[in-house]
């Protein structure tokens, strides 16, 4: 039976570098896995990709090689060294081979590895199923289903856990619903944040303290990052560059429409897409390519409302507990949802962590979080040249914006109408009817265009130059 959802394993989480958590982080952390399984002495590695998955079209622009090669070296996902771990993969004296096949995986995000070296082989099927989580499928031709939480033990070898929070056997939680949740809020003054650390003391079998203290954490990460993107960044293989400082500067000039609290949401989304895209530091949140909306919408409305890091933190675990009710009966993964999986997700995540920061009921913030997905459902994934950046940022920034009106409206009393648990239910019938081009292949929408067409290719050469070097 798989582990209840996390919010810092599944939600919140990984602290990571590069642009898709699907790909970089999940990529990372199969590779870490892998390299357990050949005790760290590995030769050569056999990558297969289905070519009715997402990989063959994204596994070198969105990261995959670059997190599965530092995974296989053994280093963490906000590893410097990253965005080199292709020098570093030959320097270590291990080939990689990949291969395109009609595999007729399931799950698009599907890993097929044969690992050997001179002595032993072994092979491992796993898939990515969005935010930077993981599951193995397959070892040595055995079935196993394991998300990397807990320590396991695999024809003599150990298989350390890759994941913050670890798993118990016994760990039971108090709810896996929105529904089951409002059930044991009824008739409470409870805020959401308070039931989101009572969910993860008994998910990870945490003390309270120890759960508002990493979301202080990821807060002061969220922090150095947006300041560090409106510093600037530069990076070569990326569509746009450093955009949020003329942001600032209109901002301060009153060029703008607004210069209040949504105004620095946005300027905040696009600092923190910008260090995304120049490999530095971001929190997956719910995913890399939603990474900025719901801190940005955090961080910025606190800073206008004067509230302190501890006040950002218990809106993030708020946020938390609505992406585990989404977690539990969908996903995050574009891959498989369309970006109103990942967009969407952020959206309602972030609805319900402002209605938190203004003092609102829970009953308020489930039904913010349910507008804003009721409002996204049907967004497709359909990134430009393969990089998740265009119209990526855009989307983030809408999803900033809608969580902030939709706040306001559940704090002013406006009717839900559809139950949150519904409204992911019938995103997930929207996404089982999405073609394929418009699930994060790059083969649809926006991507299509010529413009986009042509930007494709002169990325593509810039890498191979890189790679002749």
């Amino acid at each position: 039976m798989p582990a209840p959802v996390s919010i810092f394993n599944d939600v919140i989480g990984p602290v990571m570098r590069g642009a898709s958590s699907s790909h970089c982080a999940a990529a990372l952390r199969i590779g870490r896995l892998a390299r357990d399984l050949m005790n760290a002495d590995i030769a050569h590695v056999l990558m297969e990709f289905d070519t009715g998955g997402s990989l063959p079209n994204t596994h070198q622009s969105q990261g995959s090689d670059m997190g599965f090669f530092g995974g296989l070296l053994g280093w963490d996902a906000a590893d410097e060294r990253l965005p080199d771990s292709d020098q570093a993969i030959r320097a270590a004296g291990i080939t990689i081979d990949v291969r395109y096949a009609d595999l007729k995986d399931p799950h698009p995000n599907t890993y097929r590895l044969t690992l050997s070296n001179p002595r032993e082989k072994h092979s491992m099927i796993a898939i990515s199923t969005g935010g930077g989580m993981i599951e193995v499928l397959e070892i040595d031709g055995q079935k196993v289903s394991l998300d990397g939480g807990a320590r396991v033990e695999i024809g003599g070898r150990v298989l350390h856990p890759v994941l913050p929070v670890l798993t118990h056997p016994d760990a039971r939680v108090p709810f896996s619903s929105c529904a089951e949740l409002l059930h044991a809020a009824a008739g409470s003054d409870r805020p959401l944040w308070s039931w989101a650390v009572a969910y993860e003391m008994a998910r990870g079998q945490l003390a309270a303290a120890n759960v508002h203290a990493m979301m202080l954490d990821i807060v002061r990460i969220l922090r150095r990052s947006i300041a560090q993107g409106i510093a600037g960044t530069t990076y070569a293989d990326r569509v746009l560059g450093h955009q949020s400082g003329q942001f600032e500067a209109a901002m301060h000039s009153g060029r703008l429409l607004d210069t209040g609290a949504l105004a620095r949401a946005v300027l905040y989304t696009t600092a923190l897409m910008e260090v995304k895209s120049s490999m530095g530091v971001i929190v997956a949140a719910p995913t890399a390519g939603a990474c900025a909306a719901l801190p940005a919408s955090v961080i910025g409305f606190a800073e206008e409302m004067h509230l302190d890091e501890d006040d950002m933190a218990r809106a993030m675990l708020a946020a938390g507990l609505i992406g585990v009710f989404i977690a539990e009966r969908w996903t995050f993964a574009a891959e498989v949802g369309g970006c109103q999986a990942e967009g969407g997700s952020a959206a309602a995540m972030a609805a319900a962590a402002l209605v938190t920061l203004a003092g609102g009921t829970v009953q308020q913030a489930t039904s913010a979080a349910s507008m804003a997905l009721q409002s996204m459902l049907g967004l497709i994934c359909d990134p430009v040249a393969a990089r998740v950046e265009v119209p990526c940022l855009g989307k983030n920034v809408i999803a900033a914006s809608n969580a902030a009106s939709c706040a306001n409206m559940a704090l002013a009393g406006f009717d839900q109408v559809i139950p949150f648990d519904e409204v992911v239910d019938a995103a997930k019938r929207v996404a089982d009817a999405m073609p394929r081009e418009h699930r994060c292949t790059a083969l649809g929408g926006l991507a299509t265009t010529p413009t986009a067409i042509k930007l494709a290719g002169v990325l593509a050469d810039r890498l191979q130059r890189k790679a002749a070097r």
